[in-house]
């Protein structure tokens, strides 16, 4: 079994899945006012309601950013203190790819721009294509399968290189071209990072907690606008 927790989109999500990706439990509760007190009293539900302990947990996969700083940091300390108490394998999944998996999911769109509401007037953006069923980083070119990271901060009104659909909330914020689709209503969940976690899990394992680390892409993300120069 795997444990998967997402507190990145404005939301609380548990989910329990098995090695095939099957989703054997998955609750979400809405708005972030909450996450800090929801998060482990759903994780134990979630166990205990399929006769589960975490030890019986194979690893842990989150959702490691870019997003929301407080989001971001709850979902990583309590994946980490799971790991150090119980010795698990830890799983990060970008939140961009978790879009961009979500679009194909609801859309079956098979390469996407991912862009996230990053507010101070820019975007979090990432292009991914399918392979193989998962959203991967799109490759560096046509003629490579070697794949890039991505992801990035854009301002609001950029354009994108290439006239391919824009998915997540900041899909509205960005410039398009004639006829571009945009998919602002994808909103991802902990079974669709946790189907991403699994496959990367089987491709390449997980990692100690040490190094289950956020990612942010803003410097000084933890400061406020007055204390970044920016109000």
């Amino acid at each position: 079994m795997f444990l998967a927790m997402d507190t990145v989109f404005d939301q609380c999500s548990i989910a329990i899945l098995d090695s095939s990706g099957k989703v054997i439990s998955n609750q979400t509760e809405t708005g972030k006012r909450q996450q800090t007190q929801q998060i482990l009293p759903m994780i134990d539900s979630a166990l205990k309601g399929n006769q589960l302990r975490l030890a019986d947990v194979q690893a842990l996969i989150f959702n490691r950013g870019p997003g929301a700083f407080s989001g971001i940091r709850i979902n990583t300390a309590v994946v980490q203190a799971l790991s150090v108490a119980q010795d698990l394998p830890c799983v990060a999944i970008s939140s961009l790819q978790a879009i961009a998996q979500s679009a194909y999911v609801q859309h079956g769109l098979t390469q996407v721009y991912s862009a996230l509401d990053a507010r101070m007037q820019q975007v979090y953006f990432g292009h991914y294509c399918l392979m193989d069923g998962i959203m991967q980083p799109a490759p560096v070119d046509a003629e490579s399968m070697d794949a890039a990271d991505t992801e990035q901060l854009l301002d609001y009104d950029s354009q994108t290189p290439l006239n391919l659909p824009i998915v997540g909330n900041g899909a509205s914020l960005l410039k398009h071209y004639d006829g571009q689709l945009s998919y602002d209503d994808i909103n991802p969940d902990a079974a669709i990072i946790g189907q991403l976690g699994i496959a990367q899990f089987v491709a390449s394992g997980g990692t100690e907690a040490a190094q289950a680390l956020p990612k942010y892409l803003r410097n000084q993300a933890w400061k406020t606008l007055k204390e970044q120069g920016k109000a």
